[in-house]
């Protein structure tokens, strides 16, 4: 089955995005479950995990894309308690939906669309790169200039 990645997933996708004080884009571990329908958030630790380990395997450091943290929740009686959860950076999102479960179209979705926005991520990375470097190389010719006009 071939799923194309709909304005609505894009969407709910950025509707769980989050930002953190720095400026950081990052998800929820329980929103991201949630959004891909695992009812019981047991079930998806195990993506986390083989997530995590495809992080390792793949020699990035695991603690800077999944953070554990601590979240109040409110629950039904209206009480707010505690619950654990894991910020993941756009990549730990990226190796979390390839590890999910295949069988549900919105599995399809998220793997399309954290694709797409590692690639456009790496993109603007690329673009600053190359925009550092001519700076760089404009102040080392102006220096260059400036010592041949002194002699």
């Amino acid at each position: 089955m071939k799923t194309k990645l709909t304005k609505r997933a894009v969407a709910l996708f950025e509707s769980i995005k989050k930002t953190d004080d720095n400026g950081i884009e990052y998800w929820s571990s329980r929103d991201l479950a949630r959004i891909l329908e695992y009812k019981d958030y047991r079930n998806f630790l195990l993506v986390l995990n083989k997530a995590k380990e495809s992080c390792n395997n793949s020699n990035v450091s695991v603690r800077d894309h999944f953070v554990d943290v601590t979240d109040m929740v409110t629950i039904g009686s209206g009480a707010v308690r505690t619950v654990e959860s894991v910020r993941l950076s756009r990549y730990a999102c990226y190796l979390t939906v390839q590890n999910a479960d295949p069988n549900k179209p919105i599995v399809a979705q998220a793997q399309t669309y954290f694709a797409i926005q590692t690639r456009i991520a790496e993109v603007q990375q690329m673009k600053e790169y190359n925009k550092l470097m001519q700076i760089k190389l404009i102040m080392t010719l102006e220096r260059k200039y400036v010592r041949q006009l002194k002699i």
